[in-house]
């Protein structure tokens, strides 16, 4: 089973990332990882944190010569902003807590983990709880993702996202492009439509202008992914609820759809499910498998299901939908209440983004991907990646003889 956990503050000194449950022998490289971390930091109507940082992995554990060696890895990285804050951020006592006391965040903001995080923890000052709150510790978890994607690459699965909609402005894309993420990674606001983006840069500039922010709704890809990961005989072993279940902990997110989604109750059966093809007539007359793949043979005209059915892979591409609010720091502050005096107050304004919505498809991408590898570990397991692949192989190849192996039973 993959496992990870993450570590650190916002402002902290330090993001530490712990992964367990890789396979020795997979070939990793710090760059690998920083590839995915600088994607995160990208996007029109990013805020100043975005300067600043250049986030980087330090190797602390688990890898040797450039692979794994099926230990528990763990991952290093420093928060340039932290010089900013030292004083704010002290991990020891002092006797001067002057600084402290006037840079409290006693004006909880409307939508985020501010108000509910002190009263459950019993806090006055809101950092004690926005600080871990912050989106920032989801460069933590993409820095997990990546070497989950790593290991999926192995076996031939791509995850790509795009930007679907936002601040209201939906895209039109056409047909994804393979890669997916070479093509939308070069728009500023990840969308595969040039129509879509100039009117959400417009947009931004827009909110921006007003003090406001934006959501909006990214689409995630995984191509390749092989039939039968996952499970219908328990609640907790189907992947789809594993899937929404890590999505949703994306800060800010509110809504996942798989496929078609909301929009399959509106519609009646016969335009919802998708028909099965494929079986003994994908073999030739030599009894040989023609097509199939880690498919098993069959194939599906549509994916309305988002290549899930049952908890189940069905092995055409898995298609994860993920909505997210707007930032709820606004440089326009609500209304809020002074958690020192009681009185009526305008919110604590926290950061200066805008939208983050090109930057959460990185997060979701990686999470789609931990959730993917945790599956294939699941189902194939493996001390190492050597006896991965074996049992991987073996799998897809029993699914490719199964029609073959019917046909020489039958005319026998």
């Amino acid at each position: 089973m993959l496992r990870f956990s993450t570590a650190g503050e916002s402002h902290g000194k330090a993001l530490v990332t712990i992964v367990e449950g890789l396979p020795a022998g997979l070939p990793v490289s710090a760059a690998w990882v920083d590839r995915e971390l600088a994607r995160r930091m990208l996007g029109y109507g990013r805020g100043a944190r975005m300067k600043i940082e250049r986030d980087r992995i330090e190797w602390l554990s688990g890898l040797r010569a450039g692979e794994t060696l099926g230990s528990p890895i763990a991952m290093l990285i420093h928060n340039r902003d932290w010089a900013n804050w030292e004083d704010v951020m002290a991990y020891e006592a002092s006797q001067d807590i002057g600084e402290l006391r006037r840079r409290r965040v006693t004006r909880p903001r409307p939508g985020h983990a501010d108000l509910a995080g002190v009263l459950k923890y019993d806090r006055i000052d809101a950092r004690d709880i926005l600080e871990r709150a912050s989106a920032r510790e989801t460069t933590a978890r993409v820095a997990a993702g990546a070497l989950a994607k790593r290991l999926l690459d192995e076996f031939g699965v791509e995850v790509g996202s795009h930007v679907l909609s936002m601040g209201g402005v939906r895209t039109a894309p056409a047909d994804l492009p393979v890669p997916l993420n070479e093509a939308s990674d070069r728009s500023e606001v990840r969308v595969l439509d040039p129509t879509a983006e100039a009117a959400i840069i417009r947009r931004i500039d827009a909110a921006k202008k007003a003090g406001d922010t934006l959501g909006g709704e990214v689409e995630v890809v995984a191509r390749g992914v092989v039939v039968g990961l996952g499970s219908h005989v328990s609640w907790d072993r189907k992947l789809d609820g594993r899937l929404a279940g890590m999505l949703m902990s994306i800060p800010a997110v509110k809504g996942v759809e798989i496929g078609m989604g909301f929009e399959a109750a509106r519609r009646p059966g016969s335009e919802v499910h998708d028909p099965i093809e494929g079986g003994a007539s994908a073999l030739g007359a030599s009894g040989k498998r023609v097509s199939g793949d880690a498919r098993g043979g069959f194939h599906r005209p549509t994916n309305n299901a988002g290549g899930l059915e049952g908890g189940m892979t069905t092995g055409e591409p898995v298609v994860v939908k993920v909505a997210m609010k707007p930032i709820a720091t606004l440089m326009s502050p609500l209304a809020t209440v002074d958690l020192e005096s009681g009185e009526p107050a305008k919110a604590v304004s926290e950061r200066s983004d805008i939208t983050a919505v090109p930057a959460m498809g990185v997060i979701a991408e990686a999470l789609v991907a931990i959730a993917l590898a945790d599956a294939m570990l699941e189902k194939f397991g493996g001390d190492s990646l050597r006896e991965m692949r074996r049992n991987y192989d073996g799998y897809v190849a029993a699914l490719g003889s199964r029609w073959a192996a019917l046909r020489r039973a039958t005319e026998g």
